[in-house]
């Protein structure tokens, strides 16, 4: 049986440099996913056509820049992480080519064979934040999966966080300790009923 091996990785991505590459309807989804994660994020946006709604999602962003033009290579210059989104495959192969010399990770929109990492669908609930991949096999599960937690995840599972996290902060001994208690206070919560 065929394993999903990716290992799962949240980014705080207002600390690192994103370069995205492509600004039409794909670059739109992307740099929307990403603000929507992490609002305060360092984006460097390279499109010799920009569109209207990227430009518009850029206004209200101040760390996102926009470069209406095409790549050049000195653009990967400080950057940490690079998202490709436009359908031209040979671009994206050189930028690979140089994103692999200079050591930085790479994910390109709907070539999974050309990335280091994928961009999987996201639910959040305050401080909850749940990935689902599906190994690049299938964004349209990965998406439906997402819209079924959304929906049974109850908007109170942020207040059940910080609850636990006040819980942790007064138990006292190691965190051998605090793991073994926080267990036997949980425990109950899978008996059932």
């Amino acid at each position: 049986m065929e394993q999903n091996r990716l290992f799962p990785v949240f980014l705080k991505l207002e600390e690192l440099h994103t370069l995205l590459v492509g600004a039409g309807n794909v670059g739109l989804e992307k740099l929307t996913a990403i603000l929507k994660n992490s609002p305060e994020a360092r984006i460097t946006v390279v499109a010799p056509f920009i569109s209207e709604p990227v430009r518009e999602l850029a206004e209200s962003h101040p760390r996102v820049r926009l470069l209406p033009r095409k790549f050049r290579r000195t653009d990967l210059v400080g950057a940490d992480v690079v998202i490709l989104a436009t359908s031209d495959r040979a671009l994206h192969e050189r930028i690979r080519k140089e994103t692999r010399k200079r050591g930085i990770l790479i994910n390109v929109a709907d070539t999974p064979d050309l990335c280091d990492f994928y961009l999987g669908s996201i639910v959040t609930k305050g401080n909850l934040r749940i990935g689902i991949s599906t190994n690049g096999k299938s964004p349209t599960i990965a998406r439906r999966i997402r819209e079924f937690f959304e929906l049974a995840l109850p908007d109170e599972a942020d207040e059940l966080l910080t609850n636990m996290n006040r819980i942790r902060d007064r138990i006292a001994g190691d965190l051998k300790e605090k793991v073994k208690t926080l267990n036997e206070i949980t425990a109950s919560w899978l008996e059932k009923k």
